[in-house]
Parts: structure tokens; C-alpha cells; sequence
């Protein structure tokens, strides 16, 4: 039981380390939230492992007086402190997999956001992109317009040469006619 405990320790020591290494990756706006959430993880990690501490060196006095048989305590006075230890290690052990398994939660949430943060990625680059591309439209537009409205102004200069030339010519026929006359 002592080995199991260890070993679920270190995994979740190994998970608090990991999470605070996705921590530091995230968004300096949700980032608090997670750090205070980590603090409180890793406090209660602390505790989890005091308990665990205290409850082994206990154990492991009780283990030693019982084999030297120097506790000078009845049986039924070691069986109540071996039982408490035992029942103090499976309320550690089980708060410790409870800690094991938010870890394990936290982790899957961080994944879920740096998924749901690659996509809103992806989304702002395509749309970045479709505003480049309209962009460019917009001076091939722009520059459309511009040689549109140049051909209006030589037409219309064109049109008003022509009537002036036509203007004219009319009056000098008018001009020759009467005066041949």
C-alpha cells in the first residue's frame, strides 16, 4: 500500500508539473485563474504528502516497537494505533487520487483550450487572408475607376471639341452663304 501511495505521489507530482508548464503557455487574460487553481493543487499536494509522511514514520515506529517489543503497550492498544494508521494512509491515499484525478481534469480542460485556441487561430488566418484578398480587389477596383473616369473626361472634352468645331463650321457656312449672296 506504502508503494502504491509513493508511486500515485510522484504521478501526481509529475501532473502538477506539467500543468504549470501549460499554465505559464496560456493567455496572460485566463491565466490567473489557473495559477491560483495550481497554488491551491500544489498546497494541497503538500498536505497529502505531510499526512503520508507522518502516518508512514508512525507506522514504521509502531512496526519497529512491536518487533524489539520494547512499546510495553497492550496488544489492543497497538491494533487501535495500527488500525489508525492504516485508516489515516486510506484517507490520504484516497485524497490523493482525488487530487490525481482533478489533476487529470485540469489537464484535459488546458488541452481542450489550446485546441479551441489553435482553431480560433486558424479561423483569424483565413480571415486575415480573405482581407488581403479584397484588398487587392479593391485597388484593381480603385484602379478601374480611375482609367473609367479619365475616358469620361476625354470624352466629354472631345464631345465639347467637336461641338465647337461643328458650332463653328455651321457659322462660317451661314457666314459665306449670306455674304455670297
Amino acid at each position: 500500500m506504502v508503494a502504491n501511495v509513493e508511486k500515485q505521489l510522484e504521478e501526481a507530482r509529475e501532473l502538477l508539473e506539467q500543468m504549470e508548464l501549460e499554465v505559464r503557455e496560456i493567455p496572460a487574460q485566463s491565466r490567473g485563474m489557473y495559477s491560483s487553481r495550481m497554488r491551491s493543487y500544489k498546497q494541497e499536494m503538500g498536505k497529502l504528502e505531510a499526512d503520508f509522511k507522518r502516518s508512514r514514520i508512525a507506522y514504521s515506529d509502531e512496526v519497529r516497537n512491536e518487533l524489539l517489543g520494547d512499546d510495553g503497550n497492550s496488544s489492543e492498544n497497538q491494533r487501535a494505533h495500527l488500525l489508525d494508521n492504516t485508516e489515516r494512509l486510506e484517507r490520504s491515499s484516497r485524497r490523493l487520487e482525488a487530487g490525481y484525478q482533478i489533476a487529470v481534469e485540469t489537464e484535459q480542460i488546458g488541452q481542450e483550450m489550446l485546441e479551441n485556441l489553435s482553431h480560433d487561430r486558424e479561423k483569424i488566418q483565413r480571415a486575415r487572408e480573405r482581407l488581403r484578398e479584397t484588398d487587392a480587389n479593391l485597388g484593381k477596383s480603385s484602379r478601374i475607376l480611375t482609367g473609367m473616369l479619365r475616358r469620361i473626361i476625354q470624352n466629354r472634352i472631345l464631345i465639347v471639341v467637336l461641338a465647337v468645331i461643328i458650332i463653328f463650321t455651321t457659322m462660317m457656312a451661314i457666314y459665306f452663304s449670306v455674304r455670297g449672296r
